[in-house]
């Protein structure tokens, strides 16, 4: 996948904080209040029935519903009811966006029907990107990220913008794989995108420096 600029790639990678989505809404006819409105037997026994589940099960079913939905699909009251409710959520979206680990970012991705990136990376590279975030190396988690968004999806070559080819499900997330391949699956002109890769580039510098001395 090659991804123009790092607006498209913001779009792909979710923010953490979820914005409400707006439909467009049809006009209805207004109800008349003074209209009598009759309910059969089966639908009060069915409400009553309703009316005894506990309210934890009622607000997990809806929530159930909610997640089932793409986020394009929500609408503002679908979006409200889960920030609302989902207490895990709340908790995790009321952290700097940027400190957050993989697992958290994955429940966000998944809570909020967005593109699951988090996905994309092994148990081990999401280990990594943890590594990154307690150490404070935030562009270089964030490099990892965009190697997900070139994943995600995506099962078999490309080529890049410099004639090379790869598989970016299949390369290793190696210092030399993000300097000659993942960095140049984004065509960017602010120079943002190459940062960020430098910096995951650095960081598994160092990273395997280590591990060849050990």
């Amino acid at each position: 996948m090659i991804i123009q600029g790092l607006g498209n790639a913001a779009a792909l990678y979710a923010a953490a904080k979820i914005s409400p989505i707006q439909k467009q809404i049809s006009d209805t006819p207004t109800a008349n209040f003074a209209d009598k409105v009759s309910i059969s037997a089966a639908a009060s026994k069915a409400f009553a029935a309703d009316s005894s589940v506990s309210d934890d099960e009622a607000i997990q079913k809806r929530l159930d519903t909610i997640k089932s939905k793409p986020a394009v699909e929500r609408t503002d009251e679908d979006v409200s009811y889960l920030h609302a409710n989902d207490k895990k959520l709340a908790e995790i979206t009321s952290k700097d966006p940027k400190t957050l680990k993989s697992s958290e970012i994955d429940y966000i991705q998944k809570s909020g029907g967005f593109v699951n990136t988090m996905s994309a990376l092994s148990d081990q590279e999401k280990a990594m990107y943890d590594e990154m975030i307690v150490q404070g190396n935030y562009d270089a988690a964030q490099g990892l990220n965009m190697v997900a968004m070139t994943r995600y999806g995506m099962d078999n070559e490309i080529t890049l913008p410099n004639g090379k080819t790869f598989n970016p499900g299949t390369a290793e997330v190696t210092a030399a794989n993000v300097r000659n391949l993942f960095r140049f699956t984004f065509v960017d002109g602010t120079g943002e995108a190459g940062r960020k890769f430098d910096a995951l580039a650095a960081f598994l510098d160092q990273r395997e420096a280590k591990a060849t001395k050990a």
